[in-house]
């Protein structure tokens, strides 16, 4: 690269590595090396390895909930069932290697709980305006997310028709 590169620039390879590779490639030498250039670069933007890590967590975070919630509310049509398309359609990469990477770092697990949390708040009230009540909207989210973590955390991919037949039954189930 002959540019100067970003912090940004760093953070979405940071997010391709893990994606990629798992936590352990978020390193100052692989990352400066498939971006060709110096491990100068990287430590004029990051005070040291721990701040980058909390960068490529904060920008998850953004990606995997505040950005979804904003798709979601700006879709047309329902919006519990543009967010189980969104969330269960979604490449989930990602999810799983920030998942993997929460088992051994404190900052990730902190990262996942509040995003857990964030996920599940919003659900529920989604959940809430179809009108359940307070406690039954709470449960549903919670076995909504479940099923979106088994989803998330087997990797397997389901034929698009599939999908969209789980989905129905995934709605139908959870707004009865």
């Amino acid at each position: 690269m002959t540019e100067q590169l970003s912090a940004d620039d760093w953070i979405k390879e940071g997010l391709k590595a893990l994606a990629e590779s798992g936590f352990t490639a978020l390193k100052a030498d692989p990352l400066a090396r498939a971006m060709g250039v110096s491990r100068g670069s990287f430590y004029w933007h990051f005070a040291d390895l721990a701040a980058f890590h909390a960068a490529v967590l904060k920008r998850w975070r953004e990606i995997a909930a505040e950005q979804i919630i904003a798709d979601v509310e700006a879709a047309d049509g329902e919006p519990l069932k543009a967010l189980l398309r969104r969330s269960f359609g979604a490449r989930l990469d990602l999810e799983r290697a920030v998942r993997s990477w929460a088992a051994f770092d404190a900052a990730a697990q902190g990262t996942v709980r509040a995003i857990d949390r964030r996920r599940l708040d919003y659900i529920e009230g989604l959940l809430g305006k179809l009108g359940l009540e307070a406690a039954t909207a709470q449960a549903r989210a919670q076995i909504l997310y479940w099923t979106f973590l088994g989803h998330a955390l087997s990797g397997a991919p389901v034929p698009k028709a599939r999908l969209q037949a789980l989905l129905d039954e995934i709605f139908a189930m959870i707004s009865a």
